[in-house]
């Protein structure tokens, strides 16, 4: 995304989410834990909104969307979205769920690395918004589950039918999305679903160490990296290693580049800046 902005200031404070920004680690918090973190209306309208901010401004180099309480996130609210959407027309319909599909591109696009620390129930929307992240860093107590069909909707919502094959692969990802059925966290890291399966209680603590370490690192070069990812899916193999190529001979002329070499002519780590 592109970090120049309009007359727009900068966001205050977020109403619908818990953010924190400390040391190019943002933490966001999904924060209605009696409701096991169901997602609102404007809890969308704010990922999307505070994603392109962070993406804008680059004070982010890693990001960890994590849920409070005993689950990350059940979906969206049966009361106040599945209730309010029965009286919409299509036209807000199609406004709605065009939403819903920007938080996950701007999950997908935003240039620093995304993790999904997840514990208990990642359902509905919340299965997907882990999907969507770079890494799902889940304990023993996750389980996942794409209910869109168990509602009388498709169960490819807001990109699931695209990821979640590239993730699990198809037969996999049919039955997932077909059937609605929960997959627990030993299965979810058998298939590919889960990253990193951290011992009970540690799946947040595992998501900012992994954060830490991505955003000690050299983030050109990861936000390099995961717009290829993203970019290459659908490419032909000329078309990809072409823009491999581009790719890598711009990074050559960095900052980072010269450092690594310097610092191993010195024998010493390289400080990264990610330029």
């Amino acid at each position: 995304m592109s970090p120049f902005t309009g007359s727009a200031a900068r966001t205050p404070s977020w109403e619908h989410l818990r953010v924190d920004l400390t040391d190019g680690v943002a933490t966001v918090t999904l924060a209605r834990p009696e409701k096991l973190n169901a997602l609102t209306f404007g809890a969308y309208a704010d990922l999307r909104d505070l994603l392109a901010e962070l993406s804008r401004e680059r004070s982010a180099r890693a990001l960890v969307l994590a849920g409070e309480g005993r689950g990350f996130c059940s979906g969206g609210d049966v009361d106040e979205i599945i209730g309010t959407t029965l009286g919409m027309d299509t036209a807000q319909l199609l406004d709605f769920n065009r939403m819903t599909g920007q938080v996950v591109r701007a999950i997908r696009e935003c240039p620093f690395p995304v993790i999904a620390a997840v514990r208990g129930v990642a359902a509905g929307a919340g299965a997907v918004l882990a999907l969507a992240a770079d890494f799902r860093v889940a304990d023993p107590t996750a389980r996942f589950a794409f209910l869109f069909t168990r509602v009388g909707l498709s169960g490819g919502d807001m990109g699931a039918a695209y990821l979640l094959p590239r993730v699990v692969g198809l037969g996999h990802a049919t039955r997932l999305l077909m059937l609605g059925d929960p997959v627990r966290a030993p299965e979810a890291e058998r298939i590919g679903l889960i990253s990193e399966l951290t011992e009970e209680g540690r799946a947040d603590e595992a998501a900012q160490e992994l954060a830490r370490r991505l955003a000690d690192g050299p983030a050109l070069a990861y936000a390099q990296t995961k717009a290829l990812l993203t970019s290459e899916l659908d490419m032909p193999l000329a078309a990809s290693v072409e823009l491999d190529a581009s790719t890598q001979a711009l990074l050559m002329t960095g900052e980072d580049y010269a450092e690594f070499h310097a610092a191993f002519t010195e024998k010493r780590p390289p400080k990264w800046s990610g330029r």
